[in-house]
């Protein structure tokens, strides 16, 4: 791979927690690190300008939407996705093998690949591994991520066995067709809530020696304790040279504690799904804006942070904006929502710095 390279140049004394530096060829940058999520080639609300005054280092995009809209055809006329959505920094692309689950009742699995039936406009699209490879590689981010299944919580051993076979079988097909050098192919680990099928299929992504591995199919609704207990068992497996990138986590306590588990990447819409909905992340816990104690409250969101939102507007201005529908008030809340976000990474990177990582958790 050409442009690639990862090192860790910083541990924890007490935990797994590390320092990782992440070259890429758009950028360098260090991990623990934040993706927000960009599915259609945009963070909700938020400008690219808005991005970088947030501090964020890599964003994450959804290759099966984008396929479905624009299309990678005409991302790619159009000077592929760092032009196209006028991001100069890493990109990451998720599959689809997410929509597998999130979308299925418009989803048909079957060996060969997944039948989707796009929400848009109705029309009916077939995706095998080697097709995602294709479409990413038009794409043109940074980093992409193989076809995978991962399974609805609860569920059967044996349904969750046989979509590990698959999610074997479509990476052993997904590094086949990869032909571009300048991208960077993870393993997506499924195994569902099963530390056995967790075990197998780490080992054998590890076999076919990716350069880095996600842990997907978790954060489904299995609880925090049983989430953990998986994550703990891939995190045993795999060795420290790799990056980590636990998919769609979470929470800041969740993020935390998994960076304390030796975990580099982390991507998820709650900075702003919750922003669009009026609440905020901050120091002292989360702050809902509509509640009618912030009608008249001069305050900023945070007086910790030190973000465009809270430099320069009050709960009782964000309110209104929620409460009369107007659109800025989605847009101050996100951004400051992501800075948290962004700001939380950049505490835990300083914390291992000087060895003082557990004081955070």
């Amino acid at each position: 791979m050409n442009g690639f390279s990862f090192k860790i140049i910083a541990r924890d004394k007490n935990t797994k927690a590390r320092i990782g530096e992440f070259t890429t060829p758009h950028g360098t940058f260090l991990t623990p690190a934040f993706m927000p999520v960009g599915t259609q080639a945009t963070v909700k609300t938020l400008s690219p300008r808005d991005l970088k005054d947030a501090k964020v280092s890599i964003l994450l995009c959804n290759a099966y939407h984008l396929s479905c809209r624009p299309g990678e055809e005409i991302i790619q006329k159009l000077g592929g996705l760092h032009k196209f959505m006028n991001w100069s920094g890493p990109i990451l692309t998720d599959s689809g093998g997410y929509q597998v689950f999130s979308l299925a009742r418009l989803v048909r699995v079957t060996d060969e690949g997944v039948e989707f039936k796009s929400e848009p406009s109705g029309e009916k699209k077939f995706f095998t591994p080697e097709k995602v490879i294709e479409i990413q590689e038009a794409l043109g981010p940074d980093i992409i991520m193989p076809l995978d299944q991962p399974v609805p919580y609860p569920t059967t051993y044996e349904l969750s066995k046989q979509a590990v076979e698959r999610t074997l079988d479509w990476a052993i097909r997904s590094l086949k067709s990869k032909k571009r050098e300048d991208q960077m192919l993870f393993g997506i680990i499924q195994g569902a809530t099963f530390k056995d099928l967790r075990t197998y299929c780490t080992e054998k992504l590890l076999d076919m020696e990716f350069p880095g591995y996600a842990i997907g199919g978790l954060s489904v609704g299995e609880g925090r304790d049983v989430m953990f207990e998986n994550l703990q068992t891939v995190m045993d497996i795999i060795p420290p040279k790799y990056p980590r990138y636990f998919m769609g986590v979470g929470t800041p306590e969740d993020i935390i504690r998994a960076i304390g588990m030796g975990v580099d990447l982390f991507d998820c819409v709650l900075p702003t799904r919750n922003g669009r909905n009026g609440w905020a992340f901050t120091s002292k816990g989360i702050i809902r804006l509509r509640n009618s104690i912030h009608k008249d409250d001069n305050s900023p969101l945070d007086e910790n942070c030190d973000c465009y939102t809270c430099r320069n507007f009050s709960r009782g201005y964000l309110r209104h904006l929620f409460n009369t529908e107007e659109i800025l008030g989605l847009s101050l809340v996100s951004l400051h929502n992501i800075y948290y976000y962004e700001s939380l990474t950049e505490k835990c990177r300083e914390a291992i710095r000087h060895g003082k990582f557990t004081s955070l958790m």
